[in-house]
């Protein structure tokens, strides 16, 4: 399936901000920087992919390439062992394997005692997604880690000329994820990446635009919600002003502050189609509601 007919699926980013950074020597002293970029979820997620850190397919052409790195704790220094990282990416002709058992082009592993974890696989080409629009070659990778909320991101890679063109590649947050490439003598290339994991995650402005408009139910045409941005949060809009919702992660957002046992959700899934699906679900104490399904169409 190609890439292009999901162009609105992923300019969806968040930046996340531990309490304390990588400890870094700036010339004068020790300084820390622990920031790191994450997405939303798009449509070409598959779950269950393989256990294996060598996802090269016997036949296939391609530029074999490295990617390994650190996944840290939000000290940003000690190492995370037994951290879930899931890689995916499309084909040499810019084509992802969203339906066969064989998971081409995705697999899963866990880091090691030092937080360490890679991966050996070809690098993914730039593609048409439509419109006039070239992605640049990308990674994703989604990190699970006990006790931190999932972590979600696109790695682009340096001397990509689609960059610049690119809204969600050329975002100022997403100059951490440009990374480096290491061309070695066998021809192959390299690429590092290392994450500290962090508790909550804020989500950008240019992030939430994609979720805000009018949603329809799928029940009820005449029901409709209707969500904004203020304060870089996203707000249901309500007769008085609106309710402010907080990014939990995996697409999710919470109400803040209710009280145990109560919860008022909205997960957002952007589909193929490019319209983005709505499920709202809610409980106070004893009771809860009939969860409630709305479509925003792209």
């Amino acid at each position: 399936m190609k890439r292009r007919d999901f162009l609105n699926s992923t300019a969806l980013a968040a930046v996340a901000v531990s309490t304390s950074g990588f400890i870094r020597f700036n010339g004068q002293n020790f300084a820390g920087d622990c920031e790191t970029t994450t997405d939303i979820l798009g449509p070409f997620y598959r779950p269950g992919s393989p256990v294996r850190n060598t996802l090269l397919v016997k036949g296939e052409e391609g530029v074999p390439i490295e990617l390994y790195g650190t996944i840290r704790h939000n000290d940003c220094s000690s190492p995370y062992k037994n951290a879930k990282v899931e890689l995916w990416h499309c084909d040499k002709d810019g084509v992802y394997d969203n339906t066969s058992n064989q998971f081409r082009y995705r697999g899963t592993t866990h880091t090691d005692d030092k937080g360490s974890y890679s991966f050996n696989s070809i690098l993914p080409v730039p593609y048409d997604a439509g419109g006039g629009m070239i992605r640049p070659a990308h990674f994703h990778l989604i990190i699970t880690a006990e006790g931190y909320q999932p972590f979600v991101t696109q790695l682009y890679f340096t001397g990509d000329k689609n960059i610049a063109n690119d809204p969600a590649a050329a975002s100022p947050t997403a100059e951490r994820r440009i990374l480096n490439v290491e061309n070695l003598n066998n021809g192959s290339k390299k690429v590092n990446y290392d994450v500290s994991m962090a508790l909550s995650l804020a989500v950008e402005a240019v992030a939430l635009k994609k979720l805000t408009g009018s949603y329809t139910s799928t029940k009820e045409p005449k029901d409709k919600k209707e969500f904004f941005i203020k304060d870089n949060h996203l707000w249901l809009k309500n007769e008085v002003f609106g309710e402010m919702y907080e990014y939990v992660g995996h697409n999710k957002f919470e109400y803040p502050g209710m009280p145990p046992g109560s919860y008022s959700s909205l997960q957002f899934e952007i589909l193929a189609t490019g319209a983005v699906q709505l499920t709202m679900a809610e409980a106070y104490g004893t009771y809860v509601s009939p969860t409630e399904i709305f479509i925003k169409e792209s």
